[in-house]
């Protein structure tokens, strides 16, 4: 074989590579009514209208006031106050002798009361009912929203069924914070999902100002956040740092605000709390509880506040397993960690768990996934569970009088 006797032109040198800068992340769509969102509300109303329902006949047979059962027990009577006659006008001396005082709680929901009351003829319970109602409805709007993100329209329509259905759900129809904290915290999550940091950072910052475990959301948009900026070494939005920034402001500013009205800035909200027996002792208050229970029994609440705490180390673990997101299992996480680690009355640790919902997304998977196998199965856990909570949350409000 011949070959051309012209040489073969040498390869061009290439330039140098052009520096282009890193595209933007492009935001995730936003759905705020994603499919199949009103068949759950649907759902979560009937439950929680059934369980209204259940403690006004209840009521009525056993002759006790209708509005003191719903709209002024136990904490909501501190919260009317504050709404009326704004903080620092009252105290309940212990017989201990410990001096409790409003500041106590958080100002969010009061201050609702106070502007729903000025701009309509309610009176304070009447509102503050209003208010709880409306916000246990949004709450388990953005639950199905976080469900639906994440594993569909199924598992969604469960996560809400069984958040209506938790023993201590009544707590929802009541004039009680849980549902205006687990709707900031549901729509917080769901924002840091979609990467909607600014708003995240909002949100928490207004679910700080609703109680005190309101700090979880705050340390699940900074836990979120930290991890997206380690991930993309630095390189995120200035709406992500925002957002981190805002998060804990409002649990923090509050509690800065009570500090600087007893004396004491970064201790005086903590002996307020602990005047209420509420103090981080890791869980040598629980343990003095378990060993009281044993030995002298609870009748029906404490047995069952210690089934719920202990069905929530579990569901945190297998949540774990599933491998949910970081947000999720960082909120549900803090909250179990204040459940446990913090002393006070094991009765209302059920209720500090309430707006915890991630906890069920296993039992969610798994109600799924048998009504895909055994529909009558399904129905029949769903059922004895809706029943178990109608009953058992009537019994405490309308018969034994038992705080929550």
């Amino acid at each position: 074989m011949s070959t051309p006797s012209a040489p073969l032109p040498e390869p061009a040198v290439p330039y140098p590579p052009v520096r282009r800068p890193a595209p933007r992340r492009a935001r995730r769509p936003w759905h705020p009514a994603p499919a199949g969102v009103l068949p759950a509300l649907a759902l979560f109303v009937a439950v929680r209208a059934a369980g209204v329902v259940a403690v006004v006949v209840t009521s009525r047979l056993y002759g006790r006031p209708l509005t003191k059962n719903l709209a002024h027990s136990w904490d909501s009577n501190w919260y009317l106050h504050i709404a009326t006659h704004g903080y620092g006008h009252l105290i309940w001396i212990t017989p201990t002798g410990d001096v409790q005082t409003d500041w106590a709680f958080f100002p969010l929901y009061p201050t609702l009361i106070r502007a729903l009351t000025a701009l309509l003829p309610l009176s304070p319970g009447g509102a503050g009912l209003l208010i709880a109602w409306c916000a246990a409805a949004v709450a388990a709007w953005g639950i199905y929203a976080v469900g639906h993100h994440l594993y569909g329209r199924a598992v969604a329509t469960a996560l809400v069924a069984l958040w209506a259905s938790l023993p201590h759900s009544v707590v929802l129809t009541l004039a009680y914070t849980e549902p205006l904290f687990a709707a900031l915290a549901a729509w917080c999550l769901y924002a840091v999902l979609k990467d909607r940091w600014l708003t995240a950072g909002v949100l928490a910052a207004l679910a700080g100002l609703s109680r005190p475990s309101g700090i979880a959301a705050a340390v699940a948009v900074v836990a979120a956040a930290g991890y997206a900026i380690v991930r993309h070494r630095g390189r995120v939005p200035a709406g992500l740092w925002a957002g981190a920034v805002l998060a804990p402001l409002g649990w923090a500013g509050y509690v800065l605000w009570v500090g600087w009205r007893t004396g004491d800035l970064l201790h005086g909200y903590f002996r307020v709390q602990s005047a209420w027996s509420s103090r981080l002792d890791f869980g040598k208050g629980a343990l003095r509880f378990l060993k009281a229970l044993f030995l002298h029994g609870g009748g029906v609440v404490y047995p069952l506040a210690l089934v719920v705490v202990g069905a929530g180390i579990l569901l945190f673990g297998l949540l774990c397993l599933e491998r949910a997101p970081l947000p999720l299992v960082v909120f549900a996480g803090t909250l179990l960690l204040l459940v446990v680690a913090v002393s006070g009355p094991f009765a209302s640790k059920p209720r500090f768990l309430l707006p915890a919902f991630p906890l069920l997304v296993p039992l969610a998977l798994a109600l799924v996934r048998t009504w895909r196998a055994k529909r009558a199965k399904a129905l029949l856990l769903g059922g004895a569970l809706t029943a178990v909570s109608l009953a058992y949350g009537t019994f405490v409000v309308a018969v034994a009088r038992q705080p929550l």
